[in-house]
């Protein structure tokens, strides 16, 4: 859902209202259900595991999504991700290689196909 509210709102060839409201909303219940499940944890499963591996790079982006809200609980188990060495190196390979502003043809291309490309 994460995915699909930075896709309307970011790559989408023109906007699609409907689509953008709908995913953000996703985006907002699925925070709250986080929300509720961090509470009194410090990870999804008790124990660090695969389920916040697969969550964390989602839900640290939600903010670039305008779907924000406070969940203290939330923001709490980002910043303990964060401090996570491997964690820690993984998001300074990503700020070295992410390409800043609006996306190249080449890039559109390898991410949506042809179909999405100014020049299929």
């Amino acid at each position: 859902m994460f995915g699909q509210a930075g896709h309307f709102l970011n790559y989408a060839p023109e906007p699609v209202p409907y689509a953008i409201e709908r995913y953000t909303k996703e985006v907002l219940r699925l925070l709250g259900v986080l929300e509720k499940r961090l509470e009194g944890r410090d990870y999804l499963a008790n124990d660090y595991s695969i389920a916040d591996m697969a969550a964390f790079p989602w839900v640290r982006m939600a903010d670039r999504l305008g779907a924000s809200q406070d969940c203290p609980n939330v923001s709490r188990w980002v910043r303990t991700i964060e401090k996570r060495g491997a964690v820690k190196r993984g998001l300074e390979l990503l700020s070295e290689h992410r390409q800043p502003g609006p996306l190249d043809e080449e890039a559109r291309r390898h991410l949506f196909g042809a179909a999405h490309s100014k020049n299929p």
